[in-house]
C-alpha cells in the first residue's frame, strides 16, 4: 500500500508581509500620528494639562524650548505652548470628524443609489452633485463666516457636504463595477434583499477601504481648512487656542528673532497633515492591491 503524507494547508499571509516596506512605514508613521492626535484630545478634554492654557507669566515671554517647568516653551504673553498645542487639536477635530461623516454618509448613498439602481435616480444624483461642484469652496466658506460668524462647526459642514460629490462619484464607479461580478447575480438569486447586497456585500466588504482612504484624507483637508481659517483670522479665535491663530500670533514676533511660538505650532500643521496623507496614501497602495 502507497503511504500518502499529509502536507499542512498554508494559511494566507497577513497583508502586511506582502506590503511594499515604504507602503508599511507610511502607515506606521500615519498610525502615530493618529494616536497622538485622539491621546491629545483625550487629554485635553478631560483637563489633564501640564499648565493652566489661560495663565500668564510675564517674566517668562516667548521662552525658548526646556525653560524650567515648559518643554516648548511660551508664547507672546507667557502661556505654556505645549499646553495650548494639546489643545488646539479640539479646534478641528469634532468637526473634521463632522465634515468626514457628512461626506462619507452622503457620498455613500449618493453613489449606491446611482450606481446600483441607475437610471433617473443616477441622472438626479449626478445633477445634484454637479451643482454641488459648481459652486467654489472658498466662496461658500467665507459665506458662511460672513453670515454666521467664526463658527468652525457651520464651515465644516460646508467643507463635508461640498466633499460629497467627490466620495458619491467614487462608490458610483465602484458599484457599478462590482455589479458586473457574479456574486451580485448570485446574491440576487438566492433572494437577498438589495439593503443586505448594499450594506454587507458592496459597502461593508467591498467599498470599506476605499471609504476609510476617504475618511484620513478628509481629516488632513479639515486641519488644513482649520488652521488656515485660523491664522486669516475667520476660524477659532484667541484666546481659544488653535494651531492656526497660533502660528499668526508668532509670526508677528519674527523680526524679533523669536522663531519657535510660531515654528512650534507649524511643524505640528506640517506633521500631522502629513501623517494623515501618508496613512491614506499607504492604506491605498496596500488595500487597493497598488505596488505604487
Amino acid at each position: 500500500m502507497k503511504s500518502f503524507t499529509q502536507h499542512p494547508i498554508p494559511l494566507k499571509a497577513p497583508f502586511w508581509k506582502k506590503a511594499h516596506p515604504v507602503d508599511v512605514a507610511y502607515i506606521g508613521y500615519g498610525l502615530v500620528i493618529v494616536v497622538m492626535v485622539i491621546g491629545s484630545y483625550v487629554l485635553g478634554a478631560v483637563n489633564w494639562l501640564p499648565h493652566d492654557p489661560a495663565a500668564i507669566d510675564m517674566a517668562l515671554l516667548n521662552a525658548p524650548p526646556n525653560t524650567a517647568g515648559h518643554w516648548l516653551g511660551t508664547d507672546f504673553m507667557g502661556r505654556d505652548l505645549l499646553t495650548r498645542l494639546i489643545l488646539g487639536i479640539q479646534a478641528y477635530f469634532l468637526p473634521g470628524l463632522t465634515a468626514i461623516a457628512i461626506a462619507l454618509t452622503v457620498g455613500s448613498f449618493g453613489g449606491v443609489v446611482a450606481g446600483y439602481w441607475g437610471g433617473r435616480l443616477n441622472l438626479v444624483v449626478t445633477y445634484a452633485a454637479n451643482l454641488i461642484d459648481s459652486f467654489p469652496r472658498l466662496v461658500l466658506i467665507l459665506l458662511m463666516v460672513a453670515v454666521f460668524k467664526p463658527d468652525i462647526y457651520l464651515i465644516m459642514i460646508v467643507v463635508g457636504i461640498t466633499n460629497v460629490p467627490i466620495v458619491a462619484g467614487l462608490i458610483k464607479s465602484k458599484v457599478m463595477l462590482l455589479k458586473e461580478k457574479n456574486f451580485i447575480e448570485a446574491a440576487v438569486a438566492l433572494g437577498l434583499g438589495n439593503f443586505r447586497i448594499i450594506f454587507k456585500h458592496i459597502l461593508w466588504h467591498n467599498c470599506r477601504a476605499l471609504l476609510i482612504i476617504q475618511a484620513t484624507l478628509g481629516m488632513a483637508e479639515a486641519i488644513l481648512i482649520e488652521t488656515s481659517l485660523s491664522y486669516l483670522g475667520f476660524g477659532v479665535q484667541e484666546p481659544i487656542p488653535s494651531w492656526g491663530n497660533m502660528v499668526q500670533a508668532g509670526s508677528n514676533y519674527f523680526l524679533q528673532g523669536q522663531f519657535w511660538p510660531s515654528t512650534a505650532p507649524a511643524l505640528a500643521i506640517l506633521f500631522t497633515i502629513l501623517g494623515f496623507h501618508l496613512l491614506g496614501d499607504g492604506l491605498n497602495n496596500i488595500l487597493e492591491r497598488k505596488t505604487g
